[in-house]
């Protein structure tokens, strides 16, 4: 019975067997997935870690060389920045001075610049060099005439204000005319002393075109300049041929330019002053010590009578009115033919009252006053033509006689 019973036992203890082993395998397989599937997924995320740790670390590299980058870009500017706002200019004593790259705001040293600049850029004065004339409104726009006065620095009618100067705030002082034996030390001086670049540029009648052209290049009004110095080239180049003409007639006239108020005091041939007068006459006032301000050296009565000049040609506000009642003067053989003539002036004389570009006005007129056979151009349309060039001046019928009403025959 007994046997019987487990025999009848032992089939369903084998499937019972059998299914607990079925079972403990299919947990097996399933942890041996889940575990398959964890690591794969524990690589996945490491890999997607380590990527994402790569790209961060190139993206913060990169962000890194940008700012970097910048950085010296933002070093260069300054560099360029003062590279660009500056440049160098060299004059004519040969110094090389550093000025801002674009000039709004100049200076000028003295009334011979005054007269170049005035009709090259009025706009950019700051200042002038000493007042004008009553008549000088007359041919000049009143709002240059009320501009400060800075002084001088050369010349017998008081210094630079250099109080002045610093307040009015020019980017530069120019110097034009001729240079003074101390004249690279004045203007290195100056600059160190204010700050202020200082240059010189030489200018001589025959020079006056180049003058402009440098003056040009200086201010950046290179087309304005050019205009002025081609008139300016014309104008010469039309002179001396005909004194070309005249000398090869033999037919030059002796001449003496006197000032004062006795009219006693001569430009000397080989002053600064007298450039005018040489090219156009044989200027007899032959000195060994030659004064060189526009005041002229002091001769007496005598001397002007024993050089006895063909004409005498006397300065503004000298005593032209009343010379041939003088009885001093009775004597002088151009009194008493009435061969003597006043200066033209306005706003400035022509000849050398400053000897800037104006003189060459006095070129014109004189050319018309003493060689009235050789002179191939019309002297009132030269006159108005300089005026309206270089002063922005519309020169009336009447202007004209009233400027040269003392001056011609």
């Amino acid at each position: 019975m007994k046997n019987k019973k487990t025999k009848r036992l032992l089939p369903l203890i084998l499937l019972l067997v059998a299914a607990l082993l079925l079972t403990a395998c299919g947990k097996s397989s399933e942890q041996e997935k889940e575990s398959t599937e964890a690591k794969v997924e524990e690589k996945v995320e490491k890999k997607t870690e380590k990527k994402s740790e790569e790209k961060t670390e190139e993206k913060i590299e990169q962000e890194s060389e940008k700012k970097e980058e910048k950085t010296e870009k933002k070093e260069e500017e300054p560099a360029k920045e003062t590279q660009d706002t500056t440049r160098e200019f060299t004059d004519s004593t040969g110094r090389t001075v550093t000025i801002p790259a674009e000039i709004t705001k100049i200076a000028v040293s003295g009334p011979l610049t005054q007269i170049y600049v005035l009709p090259l850029c009025p706009e950019m004065m700051v200042g002038f060099a000493s007042e004008f004339s009553e008549e000088a409104s007359i041919y000049i726009p009143q709002k240059y005439l009320d501009l400060p006065k800075l002084g001088q620095l050369y010349g017998g009618k008081g210094e630079m204000d250099l109080e002045a100067l610093l307040a009015a705030a020019p980017d530069i002082v120019i110097d034009v005319g001729e240079a003074k034996k101390t004249i690279v030390e004045d203007m290195d001086s100056l600059t160190e002393q204010t700050g202020i670049p200082f240059v010189h540029i030489d200018a001589t009648v025959a020079t006056a075109p180049e003058a402009y052209r440098q003056l040009g290049e200086l201010t950046g009004k290179t087309d304005k300049a050019e205009e002025l110095a081609a008139w300016c080239e014309k104008t010469y180049l039309m002179i001396t041929d005909m004194m070309a003409k005249v000398d090869t007639d033999g037919k030059r006239k002796t001449l003496l330019y006197c000032l004062g108020d006795s009219g006693t005091n001569v430009i000397a041939e080989g002053s600064f002053h007298a450039e005018t007068i040489n090219l156009m006459s044989t200027n007899l006032a032959v000195i060994d010590d030659v004064v060189p301000s526009g005041g002229g050296n002091e001769v007496d009565i005598e001397q002007i009578m024993n050089w006895d000049p063909e004409v005498i040609v006397f300065g503004p506000e000298s005593i032209y009115g009343t010379v041939d009642s003088e009885s001093s003067w009775s004597g002088v053989t151009a009194i008493n033919t009435g061969n003597f003539y006043q200066t033209p002036s306005g706003p400035y004389g022509w000849l050398s009252s400053p000897p800037s570009v104006q003189r060459y006005l006095g070129l014109l007129w004189l050319g018309e006053l003493l060689y009235p056979d050789y002179t191939e151009y019309d002297l009132q349309a030269e006159v108005t033509g300089y005026y309206e060039l270089f002063y922005d001046c519309d020169l009336t019928d009447e202007m004209y006689d009233n400027l040269v009403e003392k001056a011609l025959p």
